[in-house]
């Protein structure tokens, strides 16, 4: 199973993103993925805001809905836990480190294009490296 984060998600929807081919294979292809439930809002923000793409980021939440299914990972308290401590560890964000611990909790993947915080780290792969069949 892979965990995409919001960036991923992001980079499969908008065509003039660097990441869209491989990006896209994966969240839109027949592998089992999934999602944390904080990725529908980072992912509404992202498109709507920075693309200013309302339409399309209300599709794309469709779509990670349906895509993922019983793979949405809802926050909880154990989560957040873990995150905090992710936080101190590793020098995150309270939302990477919850993709970090949502990924550890589930033995999945963590796939990310964020290369700076999380692929350089070890604690993610980049679309074009996941390991999947």
């Amino acid at each position: 199973m892979l965990l995409l984060d919001a960036s991923v998600w992001v980079a499969a929807a908008i065509e003039s993103n660097s990441a869209y081919a491989e990006a896209g294979a994966i969240a839109h292809g027949d592998l089992l993925v999934a999602a944390l439930d904080l990725t529908l809002y980072e992912v509404a923000n992202a498109i709507g805001r920075q693309y200013r793409l309302p339409a399309q980021a209300r599709k794309l939440v469709q779509a990670i809905l349906c895509t993922c299914g019983d793979h949405l990972v809802r926050v909880d308290q154990a989560l957040v836990d873990e995150a905090a401590e992710l936080v101190v560890s590793h020098n995150l964000s309270a939302y990477d480190a919850a993709y970090v611990a949502a990924a550890r909790r589930h033995g999945w993947q963590l796939v990310s294009l964020d290369v700076r915080d999380l692929v350089s780290k070890g604690l993610a792969v980049t679309p074009d490296a996941a390991d999947y069949p």
